[in-house]
C-alpha cells in the first residue's frame, strides 16, 4: 500500500508532453435491461467516446452546468473530428469507464479526456436510471450490476461506427470506474454481483457510507423492499451473479471504489488481472475500510494507493464556485486526486495495453 503526500501528487504531471486533440462523439446503444432502470423504460443508453483526434483539430471548453455559470469544468474537445492519423492496420487499446452514483459520463470527462489525449479510445455511458441528466429511479440505484451490461453494449456500438470501430484493438481491453463505476468495472473484470450479501452487511452496519441515503438520490428501506418483491425484476435479481466479464481484459483502475460488500468474495479472489486502487483516507462515501481496502486485500494482484486528506467527491469534476454545496463542499483536493487517478492510470493502462500516442 502507498500513502502518497499532496506536496509530492501536487508535483506530478499525468497529461502527455505532446498536445494530442481529443475527439468527442456521442451515440445511442440499445440495452434492454436499461429498460428496467429507466423512468420511461427506455432501451436507449447515451453513449460518449473519447479519441485521438487528427492534429490541427481545434478544441473547445466542456462544462456541466448553465451557460456562463458552470457548475462543473470538464477539460476541452473536439466535437466529431477525424480519428487521428494512424498507419494503416494499426489499432488502439480501448478503456470503457463508468461513472459514479448519481453521475454521467461527462462528469468523468476529466479522466477519459486525458486518456484520449494518451492514445485510447475511452467509452462511457450515462447509466440509466442513475445519472445525473435523467430522473433517478430506485431501480437504477439498487440494480448496480446491470450497469455492466450498459458498457458492453456501448463497445457495440462503438465497434460499429465507421469513423471509431476500426481504430479499436478489442485484445486491448481496460476498465476503470468511480465509486459504483469502480464496483462496474469490476464486474465486467470477473468479479460476481451478490446483493444479498451487501442487504446482510448493510443490515449489520446501517451508518456505513455506503448503506445510508446517497445525497444524489435517497432510497428508503420501503422501497428497496417493494422493489425485491416485485415480480418485474425478479429475473434480474435471480441472474445478479451471473458472469459478465469483457473478453481481454488486462487491467483495471478504480477510483474510490464503493458497494465492494456487494461483491463475492471468492470472485474478487480468483481475478488475477492487474488491478490500481486510488482512494482516499477521508472517504465517509465509500469508507476505505469496508470497501476499497477490503478489495486490495482480496484480489490477488492489485496495487493500492492511499490519498491523505482526499475524499470521496475530489474525484468529480472539478468544481466551480458554483457547484453544489452538498458534493462540492467535501471536495478540497481535486487536482491532487485527479493528478493521482491518472498518473495510476496512464502507467497501469500503459504496461498492461502498450498504448501508443
Amino acid at each position: 500500500m502507498l500513502r502518497i503526500p499532496l506536496l509530492a501528487l501536487a508535483l506530478l504531471s499525468s497529461s502527455p508532453a505532446h498536445a494530442t486533440p481529443v475527439g468527442e462523439i456521442h451515440r445511442v446503444a440499445l440495452n434492454e435491461s436499461a429498460t428496467l432502470r429507466d423512468q420511461e423504460h427506455r432501451p436507449q443508453i447515451l453513449v460518449t467516446i473519447w479519441y485521438p483526434a487528427v492534429d490541427g483539430t481545434p478544441e473547445q471548453p466542456i462544462t456541466i452546468g448553465p451557460p456562463g455559470q458552470p457548475m462543473f469544468t470538464i477539460g476541452a474537445t473536439a466535437s466529431g473530428p477525424a480519428f487521428a492519423g494512424d498507419a494503416p492496420g494499426v489499432k488502439r487499446p480501448v478503456i470503457l469507464l463508468s461513472h459514479g452514483f448519481g453521475g454521467s459520463a461527462r462528469m468523468m470527462g476529466w479522466f477519459g479526456i486525458e486518456l484520449a489525449r494518451a492514445g485510447y479510445v475511452v467509452i462511457s455511458v450515462d447509466h440509466p436510471g442513475n445519472n445525473g441528466r435523467d430522473p433517478m429511479t430506485v431501480a437504477g440505484a439498487l440494480l448496480t450490476w446491470l450497469r455492466a451490461s450498459d458498457l458492453r453494449a456501448a463497445l457495440g456500438v462503438a465497434l460499429a461506427d465507421p469513423g471509431v470501430g476500426p481504430h479499436i484493438d478489442t485484445s486491448r481491453v481496460g476498465l476503470a470506474g468511480f465509486s459504483a463505476g469502480g464496483f462496474t468495472a469490476l464486474v465486467l473484470g470477473g468479479a460476481r454481483a451478490a446483493p444479498q450479501r451487501l442487504l446482510a452487511f448493510c443490515a449489520a452496519n446501517p451508518n456505513d457510507g455506503v448503506c445510508k441515503p446517497q445525497v444524489e438520490f435517497s432510497v428508503d428501506a420501503k422501497q428497496r423492499d417493494a422493489l425485491l418483491a416485485d415480480p418485474a425484476y425478479a429475473d434480474a435479481i435471480r441472474h445478479a451473479g451471473d458472469d459478465q466479464t469483457i473478453p481481454h481484459v488486462k487491467a483495471i483502475v478504480v477510483m474510490a471504489p464503493a458497494v465492494i460488500q456487494g461483491l463475492d468474495p471468492a470472485s474478487l479472489k480468483t481475478l488475477a488481472t492487474p488491478v490500481s486502487i486510488i482512494l482516499g483516507d477521508q472517504d465517509v462515501v465509500a469508507p476505505p475500510i469496508t470497501n476499497g481496502k477490503v478489495a486490495a486485500v482480496l484480489l490477488p494482484n492489485a496495487r493500492l494507493e492511499v490519498l491523505p486528506g482526499v475524499g470521496h467527491y475530489d474525484f468529480l469534476a472539478n468544481c466551480t464556485a458554483n457547484g453544489p454545496a452538498n458534493l462540492c463542499g467535501l471536495a478540497r483536493h481535486q487536482s491532487e486526486a485527479h493528478q493521482a487517478a491518472l498518473a495510476a492510470a496512464i502507467k497501469t493502462f500503459g504496461q498492461a495495453l502498450k498504448a501508443q500516442p
